[in-house]
């Protein structure tokens, strides 16, 4: 049966921006939403910006996206955590966009009996507050990660990103985290609900297999794999499941709206 499409999620780096450059298509594709009134929302595992950075940072490269249309991996974590931590009190290792995002919903940071240890990503590790984190999870705070991926992009090459650094404090307590963000789907029934859409209604565009895919797919979206940034087309040979669209970019997907 044909699924009638009626929402759009997408993901950022890899589908509409790389580099810091909008990768061709991604302002048509952008535009026909806004023209024909989807409801939609970017999604992105990078824990480091808030949303209101995100916005700036797809403005700069031409595309105008609202931070209310923007999901990050640190805004899951936090509202996932709200309904999870009675107390409200957690020793967050991250950056911005995951403090203010606990902030937002409540949270007290401090190292002084938190309920849970949130891990985010950083371009800064410190070794003390790892350390604190490890000391901590060993008295019993529970341990939670934006999300799993072992290393991000930068000028210079891959940089290690929050599963490297999660693998190292659970080589150190025995402990694994709880990953959020992407392939998690509880990320993206959390995005369904705030733009009230079904699943059954709402496809999902990313360029990764073993996140955006897999989580659009437990979520029970309709999925669309873009060549344009982690994934080459023979790699997708390599998991047991499949996309249910592969395009070469963002241009194709918005030739559908």
């Amino acid at each position: 049966m044909t699924r009638v499409i009626k929402n759009w999620l997408t993901d950022m780096d890899g589908v509409l921006i790389h580099e810091e450059k909008a990768l061709p298509g991604a302002a048509d594709f952008l535009n026909k939403l806004n023209e024909k009134e989807y409801p939609y929302l970017v999604l992105t595992n990078n824990s480091i910006f808030t949303r209101r950075d995100l916005s700036a940072r797809l403005e700069a490269a031409g595309l105008i996206v609202p931070e209310d249309h923007i999901w990050t991996s640190a805004a899951a974590t936090a509202n996932f955590l709200a309904d999870q931590v009675e107390n409200k009190r957690a020793y967050v290792v991250g950056e911005a966009g995951l403090t203010t995002s606990m902030y937002n919903v409540g949270f007290v940071m401090t190292n002084v009996n938190p309920e849970v240890v949130v891990l985010g990503e950083t371009r800064t590790y410190s070794i003390e507050a790892l350390t604190t984190a490890i000391r901590l999870i060993n008295k019993g705070a529970r341990f939670i990660a934006t999300n799993p991926d072992v290393t991000g992009p930068s000028d210079l090459g891959p940089i290690p990103a929050t599963g490297a650094v999660a693998a190292m404090i659970t080589a150190a307590t025995g402990r694994q985290p709880y990953y959020v963000g992407k392939p998690n789907p509880v990320m993206l029934r959390k995005g369904l609900n705030l733009i009230d859409a079904h699943s059954e209604e709402t496809a999902l565009v990313g360029d990764r297999m073993d996140t955006d895919i897999l989580a659009g797919m437990e979520a029970g979206l309709q999925t669309h794999l873009v060549l344009s940034g982690s994934t080459e087309q023979e790699e997708i040979v390599n998991f047991p499941y499949r996309p249910d669209y592969v395009h070469p970019s963002i241009a194709e997907v918005a030739e559908l709206l």
